[in-house]
This record gives structure tokens, sequence and C-alpha cells, in this order.
């Protein structure tokens, strides 16, 4: 609640209380009965130990790719309506299908908000979510999941022109503003953003009271979407507004997940492993087609990755993943893909280790992609962290593995092509003498001892993962 974000702000709470007129006398009655209840139990040594019982926040640095859910795929158009509601239904679903699985993130997209109050934090939209981000996070955690949320760098221009003060201080947001540069990638209408001079008084006051509102909000997961250098509509350059968002989560101590969108240029990738879990490698995944049925993506979206993806794969690593965006398998046919072709993005993400965030509407989860997005060997070579990277990228037939831990190798082979090919690799091109033997992960089935090699014959845009044991 914002109650526990100003309890250590008395004079700036009253402030704030009476500065929002028109909800005054709602308020009034709701404080003259909770305030007695919520300062004794802030007082209360068990209750400030409870607020903490969480894993760390350097224990993020360790963590495997996280698999969860976004709302963005799926609602980008306005239907269905994203809403609490909403939220509690995929939430329901997840918990129900796929939380044993591994799936624990429930990510609210763009459209959450409904602007920002006069300290410049954001205010969550009350006709699509009428009892707040907190109560929400409290439904979702209660099922055992994990809450994440939708953020934007830099100064919005509503915020610089309102003027308001930074909480805990009595700076104003014109004070810490560069309106000669652009604040995030976005640039356009009303979420224009200015940038934030980190010199000055009150700017990282600003982020640390932003952040600390997430955590008070109980959030676990931040998309931090239009961050440069990378893609987006202009050039903007937030490196340093990452650093101080690090700085700030790693202070209230929080575990917040931080993904980097929409996506990043190769050049910067070690202040992404700096100062965040995860960092977009390619444009948006999603099919945006506005005439005719709505599909979640296109073959071609997925194709691209296998270009991107090679060139990233050293990058990977505890902690700190490649996002090829969103993993839209789970409404059959409105995926957009042929079956085959949902194996296929499915693997490469798999190997790539990269975050699987599903973009399906999860109360339409067909059956059919149900069993691919939970076929526990091939989220295992996901969550195992080894990206794996091809022998060639070059041509349509192509074989991609990684070296496990126990002596093995991941193997993919891909037909990327049009028309049905063979597919091969050999054992020397792994480093391996000698026979080897094969498992398809897939199928969960022992294919048997080969002596020099493999091949299969591969329809259009098909595959196959395998386990090669020496």
């Amino acid at each position: 609640m914002r109650l526990l974000f100003y309890f250590k702000n008395p004079t700036l709470f009253a402030e704030s209380f009476m500065m929002r007129n028109s909800l005054c006398f709602r308020w009034s009655l709701r404080f003259a009965f909770a305030l007695p209840v919520f300062f004794a139990a802030c007082a209360s040594p068990d209750a400030t130990k409870s607020t903490v019982a969480l894993s760390s926040f350097d224990a993020l640095s360790k963590a495997p790719p996280p698999l969860g859910w976004s709302s963005w795929s799926s609602t980008w158009t306005g239907r269905p309506q994203a809403n609490e509601a909403f939220f509690k239904a995929q939430a329901d679903v997840m918990a129900d299908k796929l939380k044993s699985a591994g799936f624990v993130y429930i990510n609210l997209d763009s459209g959450w908000d409904q602007g920002f109050d006069e300290h410049g934090l954001p205010i969550a939209n009350a006709r699509k979510f009428p009892n707040g981000i907190s109560a929400l996070a409290d439904y979702v955690h209660a099922k055992g999941l994990k809450l994440g949320i939708y953020l934007e760098p830099g100064l919005r221009v509503s915020i610089y022109q309102a003027n308001g003060i930074i909480l805990g201080t009595n700076i104003h947001f014109q004070d810490i503003a560069d309106i000669t540069q652009q604040g995030s990638t976005q640039g356009k209408g009303n979420e224009k953003t200015y940038r934030i001079d980190y010199s000055k008084p009150g700017a990282k006051e600003y982020i640390q009271s932003y952040a600390d509102l997430m955590a008070s909000w109980g959030v676990d997961y931040i998309k931090m979407d239009f961050v440069g250098p990378g893609g987006g509509n202009v050039k903007a350059d937030n490196r340093e507004d990452l650093r101080q968002w690090h700085a700030a989560l790693k202070k209230n101590g929080r575990p917040i997940w931080v993904e980097l969108s929409n996506y990043l240029s190769l050049e910067n990738v070690a202040v992404w492993q700096a100062t965040s879990n995860g960092w977009r490698i390619e444009n948006d995944i999603e099919a945006y087609n506005r005439t005719g049925p709505t599909k979640l993506t296109t073959w071609s979206k997925v194709a691209v990755r296998f270009k991107d993806a090679p060139k990233w794969a050293p990058f990977a690593g505890p902690g700190g993943w490649n996002d090829l965006d969103s993993l839209e398998i789970g409404n059959g046919d409105a995926d957009g893909l042929t079956v085959g072709e949902r194996h296929t993005m499915m693997t490469l993400w798999a190997i790539s280790c990269s975050p699987l965030i599903l973009g399906s509407d999860l109360t339409k989860l067909d059956d059919g992609d149900l069993a691919i997005l939970t076929n526990a060997e091939v989220l295992a070579v996901d969550q195992a962290g080894h990206a794996a990277s091809p022998l060639s990228s070059y041509g349509d037939q192509q074989v991609w593995r990684v070296k496990n831990l126990d002596g093995s190798y991941t193997v993919a082979l891909f037909n990327l092509g049009k028309d049905e090919a063979q597919v091969s690799v050999l054992w020397s091109d792994l480093g391996i003498s000698g026979s080897a033997l094969v498992r398809d992960l897939w199928t969960h089935q022992d294919l048997g001892k080969f002596d020099s090699g493999y091949s299969a014959t591969l329809a259009t845009h098909a595959c196959q993962l395998l386990k090669v044991s020496p």
C-alpha cells in the first residue's frame, strides 16, 4: 500500500493527503479506521520481520530465466479489457495448470496507470483496478505467484509541467530535468519524456521514491520499456537511469526482477548485465494485425531471431538473460503458427535460455499448446542456463549445440526452409570421438546409439531437440 511508502515521511504524507481534494472525504473515512491498526502493525517487530522475509535482492544474480505471462500480446488491441478481473483470471489458470511447471510471473504491461500524483509517482487506473495494484499483488501472491509491472524511464513531460515536489525533498521536478534530451526511446505524444539529470539534487531521490513505491505494492518484476541505446522511436541514452534504478532497488532490498525492452544495443551489454536481469535482443514479436483475425505472431517474426540470438549467446548467464520476447504459444491456431512452428519457437527460446514469458490468453489455453509449454525436458534446457549457438548460422538447415556440465550435449536441428529437408550433425563437429547415445527431448524417447553422427528429415519450419551423450 502507498501508506507504507509514506509512513517514513509523515509531513509529506499529510501534504499529499490534503492535496487530493477530490478524494479527501472518502480517504478520511478510511484513515479514521485504518490508521491505528496501520501504525500498530508498523511498530510490531513481527510485522516488520514478515515484510522482509523474502529471498534477497542479491539472489537475483544467480537466478535462472523467469517463466511467466505478460498481458501485452493478447490485450494491445483493447480486447479483452486488461483489468483486475482479467489479471485474476490469468493468475487462476497459471496456478492451476502452469505453476507446477515453473511458471510464476503475472505481468501487467502498458495501460495499467492513469497518470501521476503530485510527487511524480504513478497512479493505478481506478476503473480497471478499483482495489489498487497492491490488492492484485496480494491475490497473486496468495496463489504462490509473482506480480510484474510495466514502467518507462525518464521524466514524463506531464510531470515536468505540473512541477510538483519530489517526495522527501523540497526540490521541484523542473530542477532535475534536461529538456534538451529525450528521456526514453518512446518520444511520442503524452508519453514523451525528458532526460533526468542525475548530477542535480533530488534526481536520485526521485528514483528511490519510485522504486520504494513498487516495493510497497508488492511488485516482483519490472519491465522497463523504451530503453536506449537500442531500438524505439527516437534515440535516447538510459544507461544512467538503469544504474540509479539498480541502486534504488538494491537499497530497498525487495528482490525485483528488471527486464529491459524493447531491444537493446549489443555494444552496451556490459551495462545491461550490471543493471538488469534480462534484455530484449530484437523488436516486438507480435503480429500487430489490425485487420481481420488477430494472431499473436507470424513465422517471419520468429525466424528473424535465428539471426540475432547467436551474437548475444556468449552474454547469457545466471541473473542476466537474452530475451527473445514473449513466447506466443497457448491459443492454438490463434498463435499464428503451425504446430511444428510452435515447437521450433519453444526450442529456440529454450536453447537460448530466454525468459519464457507467455503472450497468449491463458483463459483460452489450448491443450496441445499446454503440452508444449510444460514439457519438462525442454524446460530443463532453458533453466539449465547454458545458451546454445549454431555450428553455422548460414542456410535454412541449422544445427545448434551446447555442452552440458555432465559432458553431454544439447543439440537442436532446425529446418527453416519452405520444403522438407534432411538436417545432419557429425559427432566430430561437436568434439565427440566415437559413438554417442541420442535422446529426443520432445518425445522423451531414447533413439539409440549412433556411430558418427545423426540425421533427421524435418518438415518445413520443424525441429528436433536432442540430448547427445558420448
